[in-house]
């Protein structure tokens, strides 16, 4: 029977025999489960192994790759700089980064892009796996390339390509990447192990992962979705995983521990704050996570609601009852969310992937246990 560690008030003790659960039953090799209440975390719980062959615990300094729940991440680092006045919302990104422009991209607005309105999940060339470990390349290709829709008329899920754009639109405004900001604005300052871009010096704390046993569904197959998953460039690879981990893909390998995800998305779900300081206005909030397009995905076989880079509860329903709930799931498992209404926030990692897009049962049913002792 796996030891399960950490903190959990006991009016809460249906989330940790939830979490247990998940280890009795096998579908966990290491885990941690954190939830913030008006920013402190009140639950933290972890456990299990962060290696395959178990000879490493699961502790509360390992970090897990998150994958898409650095989305979320990027999206509140974004959302920052329109608190600072450097960026807008609706500006159009072309004004910011000219070069973005061609091929029929010049109205794209910021929102558009991070609520996966840009057409461009993946790319339309055939491109060698390797070409992700080079910034440069990846923004030109992306800049020539035209739509593979309408922009603005539907989204559809890009799952690395949104990082390298959201990336370079923080760039331009701030004149950081986003990691360095990440680290800079909130994660010293705050004491939140979270990173984009890890350096060498920290991954002997980063658990393995395990893959998951199937490939996702993604439904029927069309050129847009094999852009975005399915096609020999579309995902990193060919330089190794400490080069992945060092470099900065703000939508893809983030490496966290759940309690700085729950407490950095506490942000949302605190009004703003976080440790007493205000850093997103009630405006700047609302315009963030507020709906920018929903209806049928092209990419992911789902009705999904995106607000400017998060995927809202509206239309899923996996980030508790909250119909106001936002956040973002990772490959594998992860996820983070922010609940307004309650001013919950929270973290979920492992290092045992399965094969779900969005809504993780083993995190679904930890969500779900709290909401209900809530």
């Amino acid at each position: 029977m796996t030891e399960i560690h950490g903190t959990c008030p006991d009016r809460f003790a249906r989330v940790k025999d939830a979490f247990a659960a998940n280890f009795a039953e096998g579908a966990e090799l290491g885990a941690r489960f954190a939830v913030a209440i008006d920013g402190q975390v009140v639950i933290d719980l972890w456990g299990g192994y962060a290696d395959r062959p178990k000879t490493k615990a699961f502790g509360p300094d390992t970090l897990t790759p998150v994958f898409s729940t650095t989305k979320a991440v990027t999206a509140l680092m974004i959302a920052a700089l329109v608190e600072q006045g450097k960026l807008d919302y609706e500006q159009r990104v072309a004004e910011l980064w000219p070069e973005f422009g061609q091929a029929g991209k010049d109205r794209l607005t910021v929102a558009q892009v991070l609520s996966h309105q840009a057409g461009l999940p993946g790319f339309t060339r055939e491109q060698d796996p390797s070409i992700w470990f080079d910034r440069e390349a990846v923004l030109r290709e992306l800049c020539a390339q035209a739509p593979m829709w309408e922009p603005g008329t539907a989204s559809g899920y890009h799952p690395v390509t949104v990082g390298y754009l959201a990336g370079e639109i923080f760039r331009r405004a701030d004149g950081r990447s986003v990691g360095q900001a990440l680290r800079e604005d909130f994660a010293v300052p705050c004491g939140l192990d979270l990173w984009i871009g890890l350096p060498e010096s920290e991954h002997a704390r980063a658990a393995d992962m395990q893959k998951p046993p199937a490939a996702p569904n993604l439904g029927e197959l069309d050129p847009i979705k094999k852009a975005a998953f399915l096609d020999k460039g579309s995902s990193p690879g060919g330089k190794g995983t400490a080069e992945w981990r060092k470099i900065e893909i703000p939508s893809a390998n983030g490496h966290a521990t759940a309690p700085a995800l729950a407490r950095f998305m506490s942000v949302i779900a605190n009004g703003g704050r976080i440790d007493g300081r205000q850093v997103l206005s009630p405006a700047t909030l609302a315009h963030a996570i507020k709906e920018r397009i929903f209806g049928q995905d092209k990419v992911l076989p789902y009705k999904l609601s995106w607000a400017a880079g998060f995927l809202r509860n509206k239309a899923i329903k996996i980030y508790g009852p909250g119909e106001l709930s936002v956040g973002h799931s990772g490959w594998g498992g992860s996820c983070a969310f922010a609940d307004p209404e309650t001013r919950v926030s929270a973290g979920y990692v492992m290092n045992k992937q399965s094969p779900h897009l969005i809504g993780d049962p083993r995190a679904v049913r930890l969500i779900d246990a709290f909401y209900a002792a809530l």
